[in-house]
């Protein structure tokens, strides 16, 4: 199947696609965004940080009929392979259709959102599609945390019938996702002299994967698992104080790898037993989670400086204590996580150690409750904390007019309609908190791989979810 300019979702996708758009590098699509609104005599609206509101009237015999809210993210993930030649501030993505799919030459694609981007610039040009009154909302910042989503105000929605363009699968639309908070926990690092012997313990070969998508497997998090080995080391009796510790990439990430280093006066032997006991329990106890988990423990030489005792027992008392992994699942949709939180990042800079913490959570409520529990063991330990207020989920709502139209068109069509829920962050749990009456759904193509340079979009899905999008507006009098 051929990419055919002709189909002016199609050439807009292309020349969206020449034009850089990483995150926080949104202003030139934004200002493209703009031009076309000015050039088509369309009412828009661009806020400070270029997010934009395109506004388009009622095509004749809607003008009645309740407005819809298209929205979609101009922002792109930027990864390419270490041998492209590609300089995502200025090149143009090189496009081109295998099998089917369109992708790009050794770079991300942009059909997370490109293809929202662009069906909504050709619903805006053409006035023989029937619909309500539309909005349509180009969103930035969405792939570094639904920044842009998170600047808009209930005065910036215009309706209360709500379709999101970052979708996948044609058919399927999600029906609820997680409120997220980005909570710290900060401790000022005091240190003393010290000769004793330093060790490093080590775990590593976990499966990790996002927090969203994974944490209902109970996989491993390499910080916990740390923290619980060293604190189980004294409960039986050793005396064991940190002297650094770093573990994960991103709090969004369940984390693979941890490296903390302690000093500790036990005999060696001693100690390595009472770790390796440890190491064997959690080991079994990962046996169909994490099969390839490794806990090692080195001696590194005699250590010049170590923390302050208490220090070191509240940061490991903090890690040993909190609730971690999957809290709550959904009684309403089976297989769904509710309620979670993650130890993603663990460090030590500047003299500050710091945890990241992400808390996720369909209902404000069980978000909230959770970043108390942190809050509170905080306190207990005396360690500083940074919780924010983060951004709202979006709870499960089991009558859609919008699902129901979606269903409509689609069987019509010959797709079998489906519903999912997810345990991520999407910028439709912001909408919905901006107007709790909202009726969302989500809608888009089928893509794979996204966020790599792999990623690609099938051409004919491309075609199918536009023409369920028109006839779902057709089908809104």
């Amino acid at each position: 199947m051929d990419f055919d300019l002709s189909k002016r979702y199609c050439y807009y996708f292309n020349e969206i696609s020449r034009i850089p758009r990483g995150s926080r590098n949104e202003k030139a699509i934004s200002d493209y965004i703009c031009d076309f609104a000015e050039k088509h005599g369309l009412k828009y609206k661009q806020d400070a940080i270029w997010n934009v509101m395109v506004d388009k009237p009622a095509s004749e015999g809607y003008e009645n009929s309740e407005p819809i809210i298209l929205q979609a993210h101009i922002d792109m993930v930027n990864e390419k392979n270490d041998d492209v030649d590609h300089d995502f501030e200025k090149d143009p993505l090189q496009l081109y259709v295998e099998d089917g799919w369109l992708t790009a030459n050794g770079t991300t694609l942009g059909a997370d959102d490109g293809s929202g981007v662009a069906y909504m610039l050709a619903i805006l040009e053409d006035d023989s599609i029937p619909h309500p009154p539309l909005e349509c909302i180009f969103t930035v910042q969405e792939e570094i945390g639904l920044l842009g989503a998170a600047a808009l105000t209930p005065e910036d929605l215009h309706g209360h019938r709500y379709i999101s363009l970052d979708g996948n699968g044609v058919s399927i639309t999600e029906t609820s996702c997680a409120g997220a908070v980005s909570a710290r926990i900060l401790q000022p690092v005091t240190r003393e002299d010290c000769s004793l012997p330093e060790y490093r313990l080590r775990v590593q070969g976990l499966l990790g994967g996002h927090s969203g998508g994974k944490i209902h497997l109970e996989r491993g998090n390499a910080n916990i698992i740390a923290g619980r080995i060293l604190k189980e080391a004294m409960l039986a009796g050793a005396h064991i104080t940190l002297t650094e510790m770093t573990g994960g990439l991103k709090e969004n990430a369940i984390p693979r790898e941890a490296s903390f280093r302690f000093v500790s006066d036990m005999p060696k032997e001693a100690l390595e037993k009472l770790i390796q006991k440890s190491a064997d329990d959690i080991a079994q106890e990962l046996a169909y989670s994490d099969p390839d988990v490794s806990i090692t423990l080195n001696e590194t030489g005699t250590a010049s400086s170590c923390f302050t005792q208490e220090v070191s027992d509240h940061l490991i008392d903090f890690i040993y204590l909190m609730p971690h992994g999957m809290i709550h699942r959904s009684m309403a949709v089976e297989g769904l996580t509710t309620a979670s939180l993650n130890l993603g990042v663990i460090y030590v800079r500047h003299g500050i150690a710091t945890y990241e913490i992400m808390v996720r959570a369909a209902d404000d409520s069980a978000r909230a409750h959770i970043c108390n529990q942190l809050h509170v063991l905080a306190q207990l330990l005396k360690l500083e904390h940074d919780i924010p207020e983060g951004y709202p989920g979006w709870s499960y709502d089991a009558n859609s007019r919008l699902r129901e139209t979606l269903k409509m068109v689609a069987e019509k069509r010959g797709f079998p309609y489906r519903e999912v829920a997810t345990h991520g962050g999407l910028e439709c749990g912001i909408i919905k908190g901006l107007d709790p009456q909202m009726d969302i759904i989500t809608l888009g193509p089928i893509t794979d791989m996204i966020h790599s340079p792999d990623e690609r979009m099938e051409l004919q899905s491309f075609d199918d979810a536009w023409n369920i999008l028109c006839d779902i507006l057709r089908e809104s009098k």
